[in-house]
């Protein structure tokens, strides 16, 4: 718990900081003055002031932080003091303060997605299991072994690359173009065309149920017991097994199940070492199992073979790919969001911080690689959540800013006030449903 709690306090510290940092950069290029940035909130626990003026603070509450700026100059300010409020500048400068703080977040997104790239990933290799009969896959043609090479020309290394790439059409509809090359090493393209399919936090894995899934590791032998059966066929760590006694290409627990029952009996086994194909004999030893019936136990560990490749890319098309994966995830979130505006989608899908806290406690558990993903995945979301055109939010200001312009002056205050209200009831109740949501999966 204390873990996914500091994971969670890290990545919105960081998260929330670097949006305000957005709205101070270019505060300071427009000449606003800048009161106070707050790292965190509520009691100052340190300050610093600058040559600017601006006092610079670290809170007691690590969830975020703050700009504060000068808003209207006091009554007795000089001129050059009055034009250093940030209700005297034009309508294109505040709109610039206004807009850096989600732009903020969305470059924050492409520069981490650009690190993953230059830094590279170990993922999973896009080889397809069979796909179940009567499934959209089995149709198109897919078999076991199939790699993915390309999806709708856009080449495809791993298997989260392929599951990115078929995220849209899988929730929208439509067709999709996948270039494979089949376990004999020939290419094919396949065509798949795909309903739309319905998104439900605890509901079926989409790519699943169109008969599109990982092919199944291979059993590898994790470590070897001295003086076992296995260690005395010949086994080594590393070795991988493709066939046991009569069954070939054996998923793990059909390697148990073997061995289990052939107490005393020889079994032939054909392992993987180093790319070279080894028959040996192994003999399983009689063991009593927790009810004293006899079982076969060779005295090793096994563990998963999955084919990984590692995904690693040059500087500009990390760069590239950082900027289109920020900006096909800033669009997808507005897709979704219109569809649960509509009913297409569920609004169980709305998250709230338990479960943001719980998702940055598993990725920070996998690794570092997994946990920079996530701060990704969640500065895209808030800079797409604070652009939306809701009064309390950056994007209900850049409202009344193209109001302003279009009417030739600033809205009325009443607009303001009712407006404020509005955005207050509207900012709570998705809380109350993000909340909701959360402690619904938290308890079922």
């Amino acid at each position: 718990m204390l873990f996914t709690l500091l994971a969670f306090a890290i990545a919105l510290g960081v998260l929330i900081t670097f949006h305000e940092l957005g709205h101070y950069w270019v505060a300071r290029r427009c000449g606003v003055r800048v009161l106070r940035f707050s790292v965190g909130f509520g009691k100052v626990l340190a300050r610093r002031t600058d040559r600017h003026g601006t006092e610079w603070a670290l809170s007691a509450i690590p969830l975020g932080g703050y700009v504060k700026m000068l808003d209207d100059a006091p009554a007795n300010a000089t001129p050059v003091e009055a034009g250093q409020a940030f209700n005297s500048k034009t309508l294109a400068q505040r709109s610039a303060i206004v807009l850096a703080g989600p732009v903020a977040n969305l470059v924050l997104a492409a520069l981490l997605y650009t690190a993953l790239g230059l830094a590279g990933t170990s993922e999973p290799a896009a080889i397809l299991a069979a796909p179940p009969p009567n499934t959209t896959a089995a149709q198109a043609g897919f078999q076991a072994g199939d790699r993915i090479t390309s999806i709708n020309q856009r080449p495809v290394q791993s298997w989260s690359e392929a599951r990115w790439q078929l995220l849209d059409v899988l929730t929208s509809g439509g067709e999709v173009q996948v270039q494979v090359d089949t376990a004999a090493g020939m290419a094919r393209e396949r065509r798949l065309q795909l309903a739309a399919g319905t998104i439900e936090p605890d509901g079926s894995d989409l790519m699943a149920e169109a008969g599109l899934s990982l092919a199944a590791p291979r059993p590898r032998i994790s470590q070897v017991t001295a003086g076992g059966a296995g260690a005395e066929a010949g086994l080594r760590n590393d070795d991988i097994v493709i066939a046991l006694g009569a069954v070939r290409d054996p998923a793990a627990d059909a390697v148990v199940s073997e061995i289990r029952k052939s107490a005393g009996q020889p079994l032939a086994m054909t392992v993987l070492r180093d790319g070279t194909a080894l028959q040996l004999t192994v003999t399983p030893r009689a063991e009593a199992d927790a009810g004293g019936a006899p079982i076969g136990r060779i005295g090793v560990l096994l563990g998963a073979d999955f084919p990984m490749v590692m995904v690693r890319y040059g500087f500009f098309d990390s760069l590239g790919r950082g900027i289109s994966r920020t900006a096909e995830t800033a669009w997808f979130s507005l897709k979704m969001m219109g569809r649960m505006v509509i009913g297409d989608v569920s609004l169980r899908n709305v998250s709230g911080p338990v479960t943001i806290a719980d998702y940055a406690g598993q990725t920070a558990r996998l690794g570092l690689a997994a946990y920079i993903g996530f701060l990704a995945l969640i500065s895209v979301s808030i800079g797409v959540l604070n652009l939306l055109p809701i009064p309390m939010l950056d994007g209900g200001h850049l409202m009344y800013y193209v109001l302003e312009a279009l009417r030739g002056k600033p809205v009325p205050e009443s607009w303001l006030e009712n407006g404020q209200r509005i955005g207050l009831g509207l900012l709570a109740g998705l809380m109350g449903l993000a909340f909701f949501n959360d402690f619904s999966r938290l308890f079922s």
